[in-house]
């Protein structure tokens, strides 16, 4: 990719001393040529008379536009005029122009009229960027022209982008097919498209302060893409970044916080009802082995144990300290803790950046920084670490251990959480509260849960992501290993802020959220239900060999449902070859249906389910298998369960491991039927035909995402 940076530098340094916030199409023109980004001919010009040589140069049609800094929308403007035919036409032009902007603008500072090439034929595309306050530099691609604002067809990458991120934008709208040629025409050049997002991509990643940037229309044809139209917005503030430990650091301290030695409890209470009361409770009766020190200021020992007046008194290390204190008392003790160098403090107090004490928060966050010091919290229920025994919070204890690690941002999600966990039995390793995230975010889980042998999974709820760019690269690196699943909460607010360009205007907070959450593996959870049921049942499945599934069930009606549910998961349901149609029709009655779904019809008996799942699993060309379950008395729920779990088995014994899930309809009989294939395996649920097919497709979309399939 060729680049001439000093010449990009050289305009922009022009740009910052006229003190302007935005490129004129000439220099935009610079820009895109130092780095290899196709335009059209073009020139400009002071006056009519020039501007009919510069267009009898050129060759006709022209589009003639207004080049002034003060005006960046030249159409709202009157400063565009397409398709001029002759010398005449130009001159005519040139003075329209001037006086339309005149008009728009009377202070304007008009540096001439651009004389460009007419570029005529071709779809019209938009290549775009934006800096978004929490990923960072996006590229953009999506329809382009006057559509582009009316049918905000878009897609975003983090940038710099790859040569296949940049293909899969080609992909990733809705409009995909007018790229691929309809009705007879050409397809554009895939290519040349990708190209020109790498192209913009890397160059608004070299040059932080290109704020926005809109190629539209992009004209793609099939020898090529050129851009009709720059439009560069420029923000020369410097920007802080947020502080960031290394990823040893990260490993090294989380370690101690999520597995630690010793706990100090700031502000233990031996009074029913007080929080620092509960988290002591919960802390000794959830089975926590390690040095457990309450610290008060008057009491000598609280629920057995000597208690201190400050961490600093108490004899060797402490790991971590859980905060059961007012907010107003918790910067002194966080010094303190400082002074001790206790790497981690669990700030489960309110009163902070949530009731409008920002400045409060602050102060804890200058103390963490100051003394090396992770913050989780405030404002938080605490955390779980159940291969620890350690409940290290004012909820209920918690003791099903697994492999499923979950967080979230509110207090409310963290107790639903909980209940759930409970309810379902499902094992965990983790749940952590994460509140205002002063400090501690999501992407330090990740980075904890990345090397913690206890976790096979990770599943966040968050109302937002103080570092999205930070998640977005710790992400793609976890989930080539693990599955991660996302509950984003706010995706119906607008998020976009105030734009002066097409791409600006049109990145919409939850659309940037869904396409990075892609480019990154992650599994995106649409509900609270999804992500819990996500969490529980994506472990439960071996990873799929290849892309073919099958629906085999006793109800046509439900055979309907989950293919419709396939096709709301991006699964494949296996076009049925003649020999494998044959072979189940050996099973099934003459008025059941073979194909795919295969339905054996509600009155069989339950040989044909065994038959017909044992074949499913069998074929090396079936890589999932879906079954949908009727209640009838030939074959009752738990018949139909223990024999699954029996088929299944019985092919594990002989090496063949393949996702299956089921689906149950029927009396409340289904509910205990469903609970004993879940307990053996088979992630299964009653009165649903949406939830296992949705399970099943957040499995293949990680491991699409991994790189497995």
């Amino acid at each position: 990719m060729s680049q001439d940076k000093n010449a990009v530098r050289k305009v922009l340094d022009k740009v910052k001393a006229d003190g302007r916030t935005s490129l004129t199409a000439p220099e935009g023109k610079l820009v895109c040529d130092a780095y290899g980004i196709a335009v059209p001919k073009e020139g400009v010009a002071g006056s009519a008379d020039e501007t009919a040589k510069l267009t009898d140069g050129m060759g006709y049609p022209v589009v003639l536009k207004i080049v002034s800094p003060d005006i960046l929308h030249k159409t709202e403007a009157g400063g565009v005029l397409v398709g001029v035919k002759s010398a005449e036409e130009a001159r005519q032009g040139y003075e329209t122009i001037v006086a339309n902007a005149k008009k728009y603008k009377a202070d304007a500072r008009i540096d001439g009229i651009q004389v460009q090439q007419m570029l005529k034929d071709g779809q019209e595309v938009i290549i775009g960027a934006v800096t978004d306050d929490s990923f960072g530099k996006l590229v953009a691609f999506g329809l382009g022209g006057v559509l582009v604002e009316v049918l905000k067809d878009i897609t975003f990458r983090l940038a710099p982008a790859s040569r296949d991120d940049a293909l899969s934008m080609l992909d990733g709208i809705q409009a995909a097919e007018m790229l691929k040629g309809v009705r007879g025409g050409e397809a554009v050049d895939r290519e040349a498209l990708a190209g020109m997002i790498a192209r913009v991509s890397q160059l608004v990643s070299d040059f932080p302060e290109i704020d926005e940037m809109d190629l539209n229309p992009v004209f793609a044809t099939a020898s090529g893409a050129v851009a009709a139209d720059v439009r560069i917005v420029v923000d020369f503030a410097v920007k802080t970044p947020r502080h960031r430990p290394s990823q040893e650091d990260i490993v090294r301290q989380m370690n101690r916080i999520m597995k630690p030695d010793s706990v100090a409890v700031i502000g233990a209470s031996a009074e029913d009802g007080k929080i620092g009361n509960s988290v002591m409770k919960n802390l000794i009766n959830g089975g926590y082995e390690g040095n457990i020190y309450p610290v008060h200021p008057k009491a000598e020992e609280i629920m057995g144990r000597k208690a201190y007046k400050s961490v600093k008194d108490i004899p060797g290390e402490v790991d971590v300290a859980v905060f059961a204190i007012p907010a107003k008392f918790v910067a002194q003790a966080l010094i303190e803790c400082g002074e001790k160098k206790i790497p981690g403090a669990v700030l489960i107090p309110s009163g902070f950046a949530e009731t409008g004490n920002e400045e409060g928060q602050r102060e804890i966050q200058e103390i963490g920084l100051k003394y090396g010091i992770r913050l989780m919290g405030p404002n938080i229920y605490g955390f779980y670490y159940t291969p620890k025994n350690l409940c290290a919070t004012f909820c209920t204890a918690y003791d099903v251990k697994g492999k499923a690690a979950l967080s979230s941002q509110s207090g409310g999600i963290g107790m639903a959480i909980i209940g759930f966990s409970r309810s379902a039995k499902m094992g965990v390793s983790a749940i952590v509260g994460l509140g205002n995230k002063s400090d501690l975010d999501e992407d330090d889980l990740l980075t904890f849960f990345e090397q913690d042998d206890n976790t096979e999974i990770i599943a966040q709820h968050c109302e937002d992501l103080k570092d999205g760019r930070s998640f977005a690269e710790v992400a793609k690196r976890v989930t080539k290993k693990k599955p991660v699943v996302v509950l984003k909460a706010g995706r119906t607010s607008a998020g976009a802020k105030a734009a002066s360009s097409h791409t600006g205007a049109l990145a919409g907070n939850d659309k940037i959220y869904e396409d990075v959450f892609n480019q990154c593996g992650v599994i995106r959870a649409r509900s609270l239900r999804d992500m819990l049921e996500f969490a529980r049942g994506v472990p439960k499945l071996p990873t799929p060999k290849g892309e073919n599934v099958i629906i085999i069930t006793g109800a046509g009606g439900s055979g309907v449902l989950l293919s419709d549910a396939c096709v709301d998961n991006n699964l494949k349901l296996m076009a049925m070859p003649d020999d494998l149609d044959a072979a189940f029709r050996k099973f099934i009655p003459p008025f059941g249906a073979a194909g795919n779904p295969v339905d054996i019809t509600g009155g069989e008996p339950p040989s044909t389910y065994q038959n017909t799942v044992r074949l499913g699993l069998q074929d090396e060309r079936i890589h999932s298998l879906i079954l949908g379950y009727w209640h009838t008395i030939i074959t009752p729920p738990m018949v139909f369960a223990k024999l699954m779990v029996e088929v299944v088995d019985e092919m594990k014994a002989q090496g063949i491991h393949k996702p299956v899930v089921a689906s149950l309809a029927g009396d409340v009989q289904v509910e205990e039927a469903s609970e004993y294939l879940y307990d053996h395996g088979i992630p299964a649920y009653a009165y649903s035909t949406e939830i296992p097919v949705a399970v099943l497709g957040a499995k293949y979309r990680w491991a699409r995402g991994a790189g497995l399939l």
